[in-house]
């Protein structure tokens, strides 16, 4: 029996967009295509039947899969024709979905859920992510798997002062904003933005016309829904016991509450272990009945007495008020020898950020649906080694965390990062998290921003950062400042907020509940303004601007601008003056089609005499002015100067001197150096020169008697020679 597809189209934002179902992926639990412009993608979710033992948290994995057939091209390395592992823009989008879906499930599931995303065709104009979250919705939403869906997504631009619904890739090279919107009907669920210092009343704008827009997207989806959706199965929830809750918040609220405000992190996880450890042993002997209950209980009620206590009292678990930030402190200047380095300490959470300069060459080459060559000139990597939070694990890739981490932190600083034409370096930045107790994402932000001004990266202005949090008890609702580890564990919420002083430069909000409001969302806003605004005076009384120059141990780069018709001329034969130029000065050399000249040298004395020398190899003589040249080659009455790196003029030997002469040889020897003056340039561009002072000949000396001296022969045309005549023999006398 042939398939019939069922499919449900909308148009929006002056483009199709499309989710058909009933002919892909049949055994997949659900499967959809979403097709947007010549954009789409096959989304599939499944899950499994029985839930994984001794896990209370939900296995789900999202993949996105960037096929680079999506674009027409051929990948891998020419031994190896196929994708290799998910490329860092995978897994961006990859954890922009999980972000998304993830609070929608139900609370206690504990079955592997996959989704995977998988490119199938791609315009290059409109972006994959937003089709591939709106797939995951509709797939999970017509699948048996529960789900309290649907969800939509849209991206928001800001060109020219208005907001672009959905903008095109080439749209985005020019927008001061990224920002992408996730919601359902009543509230937002998850948000992620990049912006070039936008101001809080923008962005707050920007995100209530994204949720407002958003809606017919989840039309869509319902009315797909009431045609092909399945009966969702019934899950084996973990959940907590109540009777269990109340009794060991009765029973044994006072020691957790104790053991919860111990202040160091390590001494209070220590203690709550064994406190847990002896009340799950006495609960699991004196109910038995309620044994896998236990450990979920136990967790329900710390979280309560975490909520209870700061939404009734006010007071946080180690003493803060609500708005109140841990202690900062900063400096600069850690690591000798590296170009630039920033330490950060935010209570106990601690990080310090390398930067290194590097010459253009080093620009991070990126594997694109888009383009076949595309390039970075800006990286941030985060590194989160296990001693950090008092572990002692193996050391591996870069975790999907570590990259996504490093990913926000690059994003609100790459809004300040200077252009190439004003600083001219490829720029690393890599943070290494020493020690973790909250929001260490936030804390590379400072940190970078410590290290850029450290390396004498001229920033547009420094940037700062801080994680806002949520509790609710009772339904009251309370917001955070600068959370840590145990407030993200028992929270609602993890909204990092990064920006300026002028505004925000990147968003990542992470949700535990269903949704957030508008009005909680500019309240978060309002504190993290005023925390970055402190954190950001602290960073001044360290390093208030930029410093004047690069490290000593950083490289020089100097930029020369040349017409695109002398590249020739700098390259010169078979590369000869390029190569004179490294052979002279060490320098790396680089090349733009416009003309555009990048020298890195070691220092910056080479790097002026290399600048000099390219500068010389593509400069043009001009009539009347003087140059020192030396002298390549004489001829019978002619010699020839150089005068500028390959270019030649000759001059005539009556210009040399007012005296008779033999030869020319008699005044000058190659390698002479003369100062000479342009006399004019013929339209070949022959170049003739003359002499200010005229040259007096110099007598011969020889050094040797073994040497003869030189003499000229004079051969007169073969047509000009006379026949010889045949001598008649005399007759002897």
């Amino acid at each position: 029996m042939a398939l019939q597809p069922i499919s449900e189209t909308i148009e929006f934002a002056g483009r199709e967009l499309s989710i058909e179902t009933g002919i892909l992926a049949p055994q997949a639990s659900g499967a959809v295509t979403v097709r947007y412009g010549d954009s789409m993608v096959l989304v599939t979710a499944v899950a499994t039947e029985e839930a994984r033992e001794d896990i209370d948290f939900l296995p789900l994995v999202v993949d996105f899969e960037a096929r680079m057939y999506a674009a027409g091209r051929i990948p891998g390395h020419r031994f190896y024709r196929r994708e290799g592992p998910p490329s860092i823009a995978s897994i961006l989008a990859a954890r922009l979905i999980d972000r998304s879906i993830r609070p929608l499930f139900p609370k206690g599931a504990c079955n592997d859920v996959q989704v995977i995303v998988t490119a199938l065709a791609s315009d290059l104009e409109n972006h994959l992510d937003i089709p591939g979250l709106i797939g995951a919705s509709a797939a999970l939403c017509i699948s048996d798997i529960p789900f309290d869906g649907p969800i939509g997504a849209v991206r928001v631009g800001l060109i020219d002062g208005e907001f672009v619904i959905n903008p095109t890739y080439q749209q985005m090279q020019v927008s001061e904003l990224d920002l992408v919107v996730v919601g359902t009907r009543e509230a937002v669920v998850m948000i992620e933005a990049g912006a070039k210092q936008i101001p809080e009343e923008k962005m707050l704008e920007a995100i209530k016309l994204a949720h407002d827009i958003l809606q017919p997207i989840i039309e869509v989806q319902e009315r797909l829904c009431r045609h092909v959706g399945k009966p969702k199965r019934e899950l084996k929830l973990r959940l907590p016991n109540d009777e269990l809750v109340r009794l060991i918040k009765d029973r044994y609220g006072e020691r957790i509450t104790e053991a919860l405000c111990i202040r160091e992190k390590l001494k209070r996880e220590s203690a709550l272990t064994k406190l847990l450890q002896e009340i799950q042993t006495a609960l699991v002997a004196e109910f038995p009945e309620f044994s896998e209950q236990v450990k979920q209980s136990c967790n329900a009620a710390i979280k309560e007495l975490v909520n209870e206590r700061t939404v009734k009292l006010g007071v946080r678990a180690d003493g803060r008020r609500l708005e109140e930030m841990r202690p900062v402190s900063c400096s600069v200047g850690i690591s000798p020898r590296v170009h630039g380095s920033g330490l950060f300490i935010r209570g106990e959470t601690q990080v310090l950020t390398i930067a290194t300069l590097g010459a253009t060459t080093d620009e991070m080459w990126v594997d694109s649906l888009m383009e076949e060559e595309v390039t970075k000139r800006f990286m941030h990597q985060y590194n989160f080694p296990p001693y950090s939070v008092g572990d002692a694990k193996p050391l591996r890739a870069p975790s999907r965390r570590e990259i996504g981490h490093g990913a926000l932190a690059e994003k609100a600083l790459e809004a300040v990062i200077p252009p190439e034409e004003e600083f001219p370096y490829t720029i690393r930045l890599v943070t290494e998290v020493l020690s973790s107790n909250g929001s260490t994402s936030m804390a590379s932000v400072c940190g970078g921003t410590l290290a850029l001004m450290d390396a004498a990266v001229p920033i547009l202005a420094p940037v700062a950062g801080i994680s806002i949090g949520l509790m609710s008890y009772n339904g009251i609702d309370v917001l955070l400042t600068d959370i840590q580890g145990i407030e993200d564990a028992h929270g609602e919420m993890d909204f990092k907020i990064a920006g300026t002083r002028n505004g925000i430069t990147a968003i990542q909000l992470d949700l535990k509940r269903k949704g957030l409001s508008h009005e909680l969302i500019g309240r978060a806003f309002e504190m993290a303004k005023a925390a970055r605004l402190e954190i950001l005076e602290i960073m001044a009384q360290v390093i208030d601007k930029p410093r004047p120059e690069v490290s000593p141990y950083a490289p020089r780069i100097k930029v020369v601008h040349i017409p695109s018709d002398k590249i020739g001329d700098l390259i010169g034969p078979r590369g000869k003056h390029l190569k004179q130029i490294e052979l002279e000065t060490a320098a790396k050399i680089e090349i733009e089609p416009d003309g555009t000249v990048y020298i890195t040298c070691p220092d910056s004395e080479r790097a002026e005499k290399a600048e000099a020398m390219v500068r010389s190899f593509v400069q043009e003589p001009i009539v009347g002015e003087t140059y020192k040249g030396r002298v390549t080659r004489l001829g019978p009455s002619y010699a020839f100067v150089e005068i500028l790196p390959g270019k030649e003029g000759f001059i005539h030997v009556r210009d040399l001197t007012t005296q008779r002469v033999s030869s020319i040889a008699d005044l000058l020897r190659i390698g002479d150096e003369l100062e000479v003056c342009v006399e004019n340039i013929d339209n070949e561009g022959r170049i003739k020169l003359r002499l200010k002072e005229p040259l007096q000949p110099q007598p011969i000396r020889w050094q040797s008697s073994t040497i003869q001296k030189p003499h000229t022969r004079f051969y007169r045309p073969t047509s000009q020679r006379r026949p010889t005549q045949k001598r008649e023999e005399q007759p002897d006398r």
